[in-house]
């Protein structure tokens, strides 16, 4: 059975950085592109970042583009979101999933397989 845990989260002041690692088990790690998506109290869940599954192609929403960057360690079946320059409007809990469809991410959480429970990201102005 798939499992996808994130860790990472935690509480930091406006302009620090942040690491969020993803771990998951129980299914090919490498032939699932990875997403991560960010969910604000009372507002949707959306995409924040996503990643093909050998890495070439990598996407992010606008608004953390420049500040944000994900990775991921097939080797380790892990997957990355490195945050730089946090803001309080990036206060959410952010999702890690897994998509098995083409090998290349999507930004739809429609498309997404599997999904972590999430990790708190709270950025204190």
């Amino acid at each position: 059975q798939a499992q996808l845990v994130e860790s990472g989260g935690g509480l930091v002041q406006a302009g620090g950085s942040m690491r969020l690692s993803c771990v998951v088990s129980g299914l090919t790690f490498s032939r699932y592109a990875m997403g991560w998506f960010r969910q604000a109290p009372g507002k949707e869940r959306d995409f924040v970042a996503g990643i093909s599954v050998n890495s070439v192609y990598t996407g992010y929403v606008d608004s953390v583009k420049g500040r944000f960057t994900i990775s991921r360690d097939n080797a380790k079946n892990t997957v990355y979101l490195q945050m730089n320059s946090l803001k309080p409007e990036d206060t959410a809990v952010y999702y890690c999933a897994a998509d098995r469809r083409s090998g290349y991410y999507s930004a739809s959480s429609e498309l997404y397989d599997y999904w972590g429970q999430g990790t708190q990201v709270t950025v204190s102005s």
